[in-house]
């Protein structure tokens, strides 16, 4: 069954020192054998190479006629705890787990499942008297007591071969003689290998005597004079289940409560801070989108005149709504045909849509016997009446209902210096009754100017003539307006950041002026000739130039007003919806939110990277203690292995454990997190008015608490691997 063929064994590099020297024995199935000699014989080294705990130099150990000289080490873990147990004379139970759970790992490591295991395990605790002693930790047993749990760990899974190594060593006579029956009862069907120093018991007890001296076989009472045939058998996997380690784990967890709480604690702090930053980060936005959904949907969406060039990476991401103010221009996309789609929006979702046509009016006023002509004035035409009555209140007078009717629209009640120059007003000496009623001409294309050379068109000098001609439209200012308070509203400026104030003027006026000058002189020489310069008009491309002039009624820019954000989203899905093709457009309300969103995401970034330095040093200290955990379990690492536990295995355990302190790191973390924010809530609605800022969602908290574990599994790794790589020999003296 057991053959040793010419094993030697050497610990230094001197060639001449052997701990064995060639040995040659054979075992059989069952006896009990005694090895004897005295100290630094080699009778412990020779025990360790046939458990499979130490590697022979050289030579071969034959197990049931299969050779171990290719044996990998998990074929030796196999080994072990398919066909060895050990007996070792200082018991090396382990202390922080029950008697029974000692008995079981063995067990354990075998993969028999927890019902089965757990009756295996008592029927060998009842086999050497122990049963009721199964719940009991292990410090609160007797030496013999002691000793008969680690015989019955020997025997659980009933190994082929048992190994004792001294165990009447730390016992008295009474005791020993107990332990010897019950060692001389297992060897009756199992092949017991016992080291000894005391010659009376092995004499008493052994079937055969080998003795030991410099590393040599002095004598063997009783040699194996024929080769026995043996079946081959085949060792079966071991393996420790996560949940086995994850018990292991927990068990020596709780005999370092203190430092296992305050590790955990003190790895938490990191993911408090980066909980509260994301809590508050999540709050905010939260307010954004409330915000935008409750106020900037009042902002409109703008549809400009050129379709956006789409850039490669415009392509790749089929992005409809985009900043046209940072883009570049391709072909038109508002034509006849477009408007028509547009004025079809349904009522119900719209508040109102407004067209910025770039017309330029030929206004001119004649006040204190002084003409004026209009200069960078704006001027826009109005939406419909509700949306104006919704949003808007009236200073003075009332709003235009005829086409010669508009109003003044103040800017945060600032008149622009332009148009009081246009009414003749003193800035310092402010009137609104001066303003409400007070008139001046539209005038067309063909009085305003006149053309030199046929190539530059001037404005008319003969103000009077220009003013008093019959073709004249008079406008009458019937009222001043302005934004209501706490009100968001563009209308004023037509785009965001323009500050001015304006003329408001209706639709109708549009149409007609368009009507009045499409076919006026100045417009059928631009088209006619690309080299036209007309003064009072920087230059613009041709076709721009004849829409400032009032060739056409499309509009640069379409600003439509949703009613709410319903309504938004379902006015942007009806422009996509057009004939197939991409509108490009632009959604005020969420640009203002994204850039929101965008700041306070990269805010929250750089105080997250400043909170992950206390996880960068947690994880340090996890590592160290993680460390020190190896080094005090060493012995265990050491018992563990001799079982028939894997490298592997030993790594999971000390993960488990790494995991564990990293899931209570991340619920302490989660929790106080929650504690703190009650009181940061509390100081944050003081300084906004908001309540409940801080708002720790679901998805950050198990985001932070599997960060939290994953930390601890990388930050334990190498430790872990160190307590894998442990010579078992030396973990078990240790």
């Amino acid at each position: 069954m057991l053959i040793l063929k010419n094993i030697y064994k050497k610990y230094t590099n001197d060639t001449k020192s052997y701990a064995l020297n060639n040995i040659n024995l054979k075992f059989r199935n069952n006896e009990f054998v005694s090895i004897l000699g005295p100290s630094g014989s080699g009778k412990t080294t020779l025990l360790n190479i046939i458990g499979g705990l130490d590697k022979y130099t050289k030579g071969n150990l034959i197990i049931n006629n299969k050779s171990t000289k290719k044996f990998s080490d998990k074929l030796w873990d196999y080994y072990r705890n398919n066909m060895i147990g050990f007996i070792f004379q200082n018991y090396n139970l382990i202390e922080h787990i029950t008697v029974l759970k000692n008995v079981e790992i063995a067990l354990t490591l075998s993969n028999v499942n927890y019902k089965e295991r757990r009756k295996i395990a008592l029927n060998a605790l009842k086999k050497v008297g122990l049963d009721k002693y199964a719940n009991k930790s292990v410090k609160h047993l007797s030496g013999g007591q002691a000793q008969r749990v680690a015989i019955a760990r020997a025997i659980v899974n009933n190994p082929s071969i048992i190994l004792a190594d001294e165990p009447t060593g730390a016992l008295d006579s009474k005791t020993s003689t107990k332990i010897m029956e019950l060692i001389k009862s297992v060897s009756k069907n199992k092949l017991v290998i016992m080291v000894s120093h005391n010659k009376a018991l092995a004499s008493k007890y052994s079937s055969r005597i080998i003795t030991l001296e410099d590393g040599m076989v002095k004598s063997d009472s009783n040699k194996v004079k024929e080769k026995e045939l043996c079946k081959r058998v085949k060792l079966k996997k071991t393996k420790m289940s996560f949940l086995s380690a994850i018990h292991l784990s927990i068990s020596n967890l709780k005999t370092k409560k203190n430092r296992t709480i305050l590790t955990s604690l003190a790895s938490s702090i990191g993911i408090i801070g980066i909980a509260l930053l994301l809590s508050i980060s999540n709050g905010f936005k939260k307010q954004i989108s409330i915000y935008e959904k409750d106020t900037l949907s009042k902002f409109p969406i703008v549809i400009s005149k050129n379709k956006i060039k789409e850039t490669s990476k415009n392509k790749d991401k089929k992005i409809r709504d985009i900043d046209y103010t940072k883009a570049l221009y391709g072909k038109r996309q508002i034509d006849e045909k477009f408007i028509e789609y547009i004025e079809k929006i349904d009522d119900k979702y719209l508040s109102a849509i407004m067209y910025d046509r770039k017309i330029k009016l030929n206004l001119i006023s004649f006040i204190n016997n002084t003409y004026k002509i209009a200069k960078d004035i704006n001027l826009f035409e109005l939406p419909n009446y509700n949306y104006l009555k919704e949003n808007y209140e009236i200073v003075k007078g009332r709003l235009p209902i005829n086409e010669n009717e508009l109003v003044l629209i103040l800017d945060d009640n600032k008149i622009d210096k332009n148009i009081l120059d246009f009414l003749s007003i003193d800035e310092d000496n402010i009137n609104l009754d001066d303003i409400v009623n007070s008139s001046f001409k539209l005038v067309n294309n063909n009085e305003f100017y006149t053309s030199k050379d046929d190539k530059v068109f001037l404005v008319n000098e003969n103000l009077n003539y220009v003013y008093d001609n019959s073709n004249n439209k008079k406008l009458i200012i019937t009222g001043i307006i302005k934004l209501k308070e706490n009100d968001l509203n563009i209308l004023s400026s037509g785009f965001i950041g323009n500050v001015r104030s304006s003329f408001g003027y209706l639709k109708s006026l549009s149409n007609n002026y368009v009507l009045n000058n499409k076919n006026s002189t100045i417009i059928n020489s631009i088209k006619n000739n690309n080299d036209i310069i007309v003064q009072d008009i920087p230059i613009y491309e041709k076709e721009e130039l004849l829409s400032i002039l009032g060739d056409n009624l499309l509009p640069n820019n379409i600003y439509i007003y949703p009613k709410d954000y319903i309504s938004k989203n379902l006015i942007i899905d009806y422009i996509k919806d057009y004939s197939r093709k991409k509108i490009y457009f632009t959604d005020y309300a969420k640009q203002i939110s994204s850039l929101s969103n965008n700041l306070i995401n990269g805010i929250t970034i750089i105080l997250i990277a400043f909170s992950s330095v206390s996880l960068i040093v947690s994880s340090i200290m996890i590592s160290i203690i993680t460390y020190i955990s190896v080094l005090e379990r060493t012995k265990e690492i050491g018992i563990l292995r001799s079982l028939g536990a894997r490298g592997v295995d030993i790594t999971r355990l000390f993960n488990c454990e790494n995991f564990i302190i990293g899931l209570l790191s991340g619920l302490i973390g989660i929790l106080l997190s929650i504690i703190l924010l009650k009181p940061i809530n509390i100081i944050l609605y003081n300084y906004s008015n908001i309540k409940n800022i801080g708002i720790l969602s679901f998805k950050h908290s198990i985001m932070l608490i599997l960060m939290s574990i994953i930390l601890s599994l990388i930050s334990g790794y190498i430790p872990s691997k160190m307590a894998s790589k442990k010579d078992i020999v030396a973990a078990l003296k240790a």
